[in-house]
């Protein structure tokens, strides 16, 4: 799949509904509240939408994407058990947790609560014991992250507390994609609630998915991740089936906590009837604010005189 740079994408796409009539997908008719988005058909591996997609920003919680591939691939055992410590490295962010230091747990278990709950702590001891620490870990994530072509992001933390973790909209759909292909994300991930069990001493709680749409039966939700950080706005980052086809979605910065679920329902229509909706005041007036500054700094053609006095188009910026 080649994803090139992109500002917003316009594109006219004709699809046919199950009983063969064309249904045209008009980018000018869906209307989203994040700042920044991504749709690809992963089955065809065609982008369907883009909009500020090729712009590095911060991506929050959804880092743990990046977090679980690291973790799987580096082969360490999942059933083994690890002992939780407290952060030996100051965080860029609250890094509230309800786990207990001295508590164990195995790593395949914290890496459902990291990647459903969001669990931060969790997230942290995964790079810690990862075989040369956490400054080991992090290195993975960012050889991964160029691995997958990702030539626009980089990673400094496991958890997504630091806002300079950064990606865009186009180079997560390529983690979405190499995420869709672990059985684990793919499982942790649709994990509706959970309860977990800790050792020393013997403790549960109880978790449960940071995306309300993986408990819901009329979406098919594949691979999902939230985020938040102030200055990343809600995002999100997953994989829905659709009318029998896969498409990864992405988006980032939006206003208000069920505004990404709002951005992926009307993604969701937009797909199926061709219309996106509308979407609500206070969101729209936030997408309109951190939006602006990026259209003033979209490339523009202007004319330039040239010899002859014939004109020629020039890129600016």
């Amino acid at each position: 799949m080649s994803l090139k740079p992109l500002g917003v994408l316009l594109l006219t796409l004709v699809a046919f509904t199950a009983h063969g009539e064309a249904l045209t997908r008009d980018t000018d008719r869906l209307h989203l509240a994040s700042v920044h988005a991504a749709v690809v058909d992963l089955d065809e591996g065609v982008m369907l939408y883009a909009k500020h997609a090729d712009r590095p920003v911060p991506i929050a919680s959804v880092t743990k994407l990046m977090t679980a591939l690291v973790v799987l691939e580096s082969g360490a055992d999942l059933d083994e058990s690890l002992t939780v410590i407290e952060r030996d490295r100051e965080a860029a962010n609250n890094a509230y947790s309800r786990i207990r230091p001295g508590s164990t747990m195995a790593r395949g278990e914290l890496l459902r609560l990291a990647l459903m709950s969001s669990e931060n702590r969790a997230a942290y001891n995964l790079a810690h014991h990862h075989p040369g620490g956490f400054d080991a870990f992090v290195a993975a994530m960012n050889r991964k992250a160029e691995t997958l072509e990702m030539h626009r992001s980089r990673f400094v933390d496991p958890t997504g507390l630091s806002p300079g973790n950064r990606a865009t909209a186009a180079d997560l759909i390529r983690l979405l994609t190499a995420a869709l292909a672990r059985d684990e994300i793919r499982d942790y991930t649709q994990t509706g609630s959970y309860t977990a069990r800790f050792g020393n001493p013997a403790y549960t709680l109880p978790y449960g998915n940071t995306n309300p749409l993986v408990r819901r039966a009329d979406w098919d939700v594949l691979v999902s991740k939230t985020g938040y950080l102030d200055e990343a706005g809600r995002c999100l980052a997953t994989v829905v089936r659709v009318d029998g086809r896969r498409y990864g979605v992405v988006v980032l910065n939006a206003f208000g906590k069920l505004t990404p679920i709002g951005d992926i329902g009307r993604i969701r229509r937009w797909l199926v009837e061709g219309e996106g909706g509308r979407v609500a005041g206070p969101a729209l007036a936030y997408e309109r604010r951190r939006t602006a500054p990026l259209e003033a700094d979209l490339p523009r053609v202007v004319r330039m005189p040239s010899d002859g006095d014939t004109a020629t188009a020039a890129l600016t910026r």
